[in-house]
């Protein structure tokens, strides 16, 4: 479904991203790891063409993402709060992403029904704006948002950082049905190496740009990357560097 060609992107003279070939194919549940600084968010902003590269491609069912415009109809994505438009308050924000795709009011409203459990009764009928919510309910939002958009792939950077123990379960269970139900393409970055080796397949290990290791999720996965990065427990979290997490 996704096929990345010779693509590098670079600031200040180094190579962020430099990723010879990489594929992902359609259902398959894609996890992405390295320290901060590994070009986790740099990779995800390229592939959704939110940023150039110097040279490559990435193709989305064989065609450049950055030509085209086919793939984002099939693809949802959130990265952070920046994809949201806080002036709008939840149910204003989840009428206009259901318009966007032919869905009426009532639609959203029975598809967020659904979701009562994973909200845990603080995102709707709040009376706040997107920009009042904690982190973590902006999170919940950005991501319900993507499933609201029935997509065949879904692109979730740092899903579980800010939200609560109980989310970060549903969220697993979310996901797992997604993709094992429905065959939803997932690619999924996280800091949390337990909660990324549980929902994903296969695990993408980035470093300095490149990725170092391609592994299939099993059950010596966990303590092969714990031995990797040296702790045996989660990664330090992502860092703002002008104003921008850099993974």
């Amino acid at each position: 479904m996704i096929e990345i060609k010779n693509l590098k992107k670079i600031y200040s003279g180094v190579a962020v991203v430099d990723i010879q070939h990489l594929e992902i194919k359609k259902g398959e549940s894609v996890g992405l790891v390295g320290n901060n600084g590994a070009g986790k968010t740099t990779l995800f902003r390229t592939m959704l063409d939110l940023i150039r590269p110097e040279s490559g491609e990435v193709l989305s069912k064989g065609e450049n993402v950055a030509g085209h415009e086919n793939w984002k109809n099939y693809t949802a994505s959130y990265l952070d709060e920046g994809f949201l438009i806080d002036y709008l308050t939840p149910e204003e924000y989840f009428y206009f992403i259901g318009g966007l795709h032919q869905l009426s009011h009532a639609h959203v409203d029975d598809f967020l029904a659904g979701m009562s459990d994973f909200f845990n009764g603080e995102i709707l009928k709040k009376g706040k704006y997107i920009r009042d919510l904690s982190k973590g309910n902006q999170c919940k939002v950005g991501v319900v948002s993507c499933l609201l958009q029935n997509p065949e792939l879904l692109m979730l950077d740092e899903p579980f950082a800010n939200i609560d123990p109980s989310t970060q379960f549903r969220l697993k269970s979310l996901l797992k049905e997604l993709n094992k139900d429905k065959g939803v393409t997932t690619l999924i970055s996280s800091h949390d190496l337990n909660h990324i080796t549980d929902v994903c397949d296969r695990i993408l290990l980035m470093e300095k740009g490149k990725i170092i290791k391609d592994i299939a999720t099993n059950s010596s996965t966990l303590n092969e990357l714990e031995d990797y990065f040296g702790v045996g427990q989660t990664l330090s979290p992502p860092v703002k560097i002008d104003g921008e997490e850099n993974h």
